[in-house]
């Protein structure tokens, strides 16, 4: 592979949104190169100058994990991944993730592909096509929480240019999954195995940076939100979507606990190998509003009658209420 070495990690600015997006040193931060789209087959190395650590492109994947954080989420991701597995999640044929998130063709979980296809409508109405027409151009964009890349594919079908992120690296539900996007989407858009607290790329690389159903992952929302922030570049955005929210904390902590237990009872473990924070409240929202001075839009997709129905339902049978899905929308400053 042919890289280019560049020694500073610039800040873009309005009147360099040309620069490349670069990839930075999973261990000191330095400047790697500019991030290119490998064939799914690529394979190599690029050493930094700074430290001399190398960080690996593995079929087409850049692995931009520390050894000791890869050990840290060995057991969460072989968990989740066994979970997706038995949930019937992936595909060995392309048309199954050609179809995504407006058909599910195993029918294994259409109701929840859904609301991704919902969800991913009304950000296109409602923040995507505007944010392009405001910035003249097509899109970059960080799809964070990317699995099998179908946000990313739609995306760059519509001329954006964006990196998934994901720690699940397989071939059915991770970032592995995107080749079957292959012979559709040429040069294939850059896959990066990351954590959401450790992103390798320099500041302002992104005009829209996107929780694709991945926030309620963190077990830290300041930072994790910091480091969206850090990405996202002036005039940008960044979307949550997809997550859990409840209106008070006790249905949260409730509705964990059920989760739990019914993980135990089904797959034999609870699923509870790293501490995320599973949801979103108001309490929740403030606080990062406070902390990071922002001012949330939020959006109420309309996920029809059935879903409207929810908490009536609930509240019938006496059970707790149901999470709500909304896309909060924070406005980068400029």
């Amino acid at each position: 592979m042919t890289i280019q070495q560049i020694t500073k990690t610039p800040m873009l600015t309005e009147e360099h949104e040309d620069l490349p997006t670069l990839l930075l040193c999973w261990q000191c931060g330095a400047s790697l190169g500019t991030i290119t789209s490998v064939p799914t087959t690529g394979s190599g190395l690029w050493t930094c100058h700074n430290c001399n650590v190398a960080t690996e492109c593995r079929n087409g994947l850049w692995i931009s994990l520390a050894p000791q954080r890869v050990k840290h989420f060995s057991r969460f991701i072989a968990d989740y991944e066994f979970i997706r597995a038995a949930e019937g999640r992936g595909s060995v044929d392309d048309d199954y993730y050609l179809g995504l998130p407006y058909k599910d063709l195993s029918g294994n979980n259409s109701d929840q592909w859904a609301i991704r296809a919902c969800t991913f409508h009304y950000m296109e109405r409602h923040v995507i096509s505007p944010l392009g027409v405001l910035r003249k151009r097509p899109l970059r964009i960080l799809d964070l929480g990317a699995g099998n890349c179908w946000m990313s594919y739609r995306l760059a079908q519509r001329g954006h240019s964006p990196v998934a992120v994901d720690l699940l690296i397989n071939d059915q539900d991770g970032l592995g999954a995107a080749a079957h996007y292959s012979r559709h989407i040429r040069p294939l858009f850059p896959r990066v195995q990351a954590e959401l607290d450790h992103l390798p790329f320099a500041p302002s690389s992104f005009d829209l940076t996107i929780f694709n159903a991945s926030f309620h992952y963190s077990d830290d929302y300041e930072r994790t939100f910091a480091e969206a922030l850090r990405c996202t570049r002036s005039r940008g955005a960044v979307l949550i979507a997809d997550t859990p929210w409840y209106a008070d904390e006790k249905s949260g902590i409730k509705m964990v606990e059920e989760k739990h237990s019914l993980f135990a009872t089904r797959y034999g473990f609870p699923s509870n190998s790293i501490s995320s924070l599973q949801y979103l409240t108001p309490d929740r929202l403030q606080q990062l509003q406070t902390r990071f001075d922002v001012k949330w839009n939020i959006f109420k997709p309309y996920y029809g009658i059935r879903w409207s129905l929810r908490p009536l339902r609930a509240k019938l049978r006496k059970q707790r209420p149901p999470s709500q899905f909304r896309i909060y929308e924070a406005r980068v400053g400029g």
